[in-house]
């Protein structure tokens, strides 16, 4: 189930009411004013092999085609916010 601010998790199979665009929702952006986009990657790969880019659609624009295709991994520490590093001192003064 979605986040009660997320209309669709990533992972989740969407389509773009458009184009017709139907693909797994890869990324979510929110924008200063507040317009929500989804990065939409297709679902296999190209006639050659290789994965196409993902689009981006507006959050209006798409409708759950199915609710999980994939597992996110959960969060994990990633690193955050770290304390700034020393600077050496002047070699010219």
């Amino acid at each position: 189930m979605a986040r009660p601010y997320m209309k669709f998790n990533l992972g989740d199979k969407v389509r773009d009411k458009v184009t017709g665009f139907v693909g797994i929702a890869v990324s979510r952006t929110e924008w200063l004013n507040k317009c929500i986009r989804y990065g939409v990657a297709p679902p296999k790969v190209n006639k050659d092999g290789k994965i196409d880019d993902a689009q981006h659609f507006d959050e209006e624009q798409l409708e759950l085609v199915k609710a999980s295709v994939i597992v996110v991994v959960k969060d994990r520490y990633t690193g955050g916010p770290k304390p700034a590093p020393l600077r050496a001192a002047d070699p010219s003064r």
